[in-house]
């Protein structure tokens, strides 16, 4: 029944793969990224409590998302590689690392910058805070756990096997607030009932939600691309396509 994936099991094919899909997440995240801060920064209306301090948000929380969006997606491609032995999945998870590592660092910095004005200072030992600072020192370690091997398939697998064990920080992350008493604030989007947002404000956030999502596929694919370019450096495909993108370029 799975024939048919097979063929895109092939790091050629993927790679012109990739191409396609680059043009149309690039357009979306520029849209949806332009109308959705646009929106949100100068248009939506002031929280009667924080003023024009919570514009903050539409950067903020896309960020948080997706900086354990991004590292449950490393986790499910480290996964793949391990039980299929899939090694494109070793190369996917790489190329996702740094993307979260920047995500994550944004979410922590724009936190700070919002919790000055909220909370008095810039960092509290809160558990939301800090468990998303140890998701940035998982990033960091995967990063660099790769990078401290010679070979770089053995590095893969060590680097998978803590993005893995890493996956525990994330429900941490995720129910911190409901576990216990913090001073973040709870959930206000996610929840089953009624959002406790104004529709003005969620609109723009759910616009800049899956902006940074495409963006964050837009910035995997174009790593991804590269890592198989370096990976397969001596295969045929390879080589024939440097030849021809100097035949074209002389």
């Amino acid at each position: 029944m799975w024939k048919w994936l097979h063929s895109y099991a092939k790091s050629e094919t993927q790679y012109y793969l990739c191409a396609k899909f680059l043009p149309p997440t690039a357009f979306l995240s520029v849209v949806l990224l332009s109308v959705g801060l646009v929106w949100g920064l100068a248009y939506a209306p002031a929280d009667y409590q924080q003023g024009n301090s919570f514009r903050i948000m539409y950067i903020h929380v896309p960020t948080a998302i997706w900086s354990m969006g991004i590292y449950a997606s490393m986790a499910m491609a480290t996964f793949v590689a391990l039980v299929w032995q899939l090694r494109q999945a070793h190369w996917a998870m790489i190329a996702m690392a740094p993307i979260g590592t920047v995500f994550t660092l944004i979410t922590l910095v724009t936190g700070a910058i919002w919790g000055k004005p909220m909370w008095g200072t810039w960092w509290v030992w809160d558990a939301r805070l800090t468990s998303e600072l140890i998701l940035l020192f998982l990033y960091l370690g995967v990063i660099a756990l790769y990078s401290a091997f010679n070979h770089p398939q053995v590095g893969a697998k060590a680097a998978g096997i803590l993005c893995l064990v890493g996956v525990v920080n994330l429900p941490i992350i995720h129910f911190s607030v409901e576990w216990w008493n913090t001073l973040h604030q709870g959930a206000s989007i996610t929840k089953f009932q009624k959002p406790s947002i104004a529709t003005p404000m969620l609109i723009p956030l759910i616009l800049c939600i899956f902006g940074f999502l495409f963006l964050y596929v837009f910035l995997t694919l174009i790593r991804y691309r590269n890592q198989l370019l370096k990976e397969e450096s001596q295969r045929p495909w390879v080589r024939a396509l440097v030849n021809t993108t100097i035949n074209k370029q002389s």
